[in-house]
């Protein structure tokens, strides 16, 4: 199986030409080496996937016919993820909630003149 269906397959990616260009940009390694798109994959290969500024780590236990639903990835991969990659993503979730709760979403037009007057207010001093 080709590298970017699989990582397609196995939900890496959500399309196969966004896995085809994620592996063009060279963020995409089998067994310790950047490879092409077209590189044929098969069981006990290494892969590791840079996406997010987090580098994920698998192993391939076995190839999958199709796209896999969420639930059977785990059937096809061995995640071997370093713990150091998983607190980095740990860590930019927890510093993106810092600067607005969640569910409140973009500042509304009240907010924004709020805003403005606040910061009118400090340079009219």
């Amino acid at each position: 199986m080709r590298l970017d269906k699989f990582l397609w397959c196995v939900r890496y990616f959500k399309t196969r030409s966004i896995a085809a260009n994620e592996i063009k940009k060279n963020r995409v390694k089998v067994n310790g080496e950047i490879a092409k798109s077209s590189r044929e994959v098969n069981p006990t290969d290494f892969i590791t996937v840079r996406k997010n500024q987090i580098d994920y780590s698998f192993e391939i236990l076995q190839l999958p016919d199709s796209r896999l639903g969420a639930k059977l990835v785990s059937l096809y991969i061995v995640d071997k993820t370093p713990k150091e990659e998983l607190e980095k993503l740990e860590l930019k979730k927890l510093s993106r909630d810092y600067y607005r709760a969640k569910g409140e979403g973009r500042p509304t037009k009240k907010d924004r003149r709020d805003l403005d007057d606040f910061m009118l207010g400090e340079e009219d001093e």
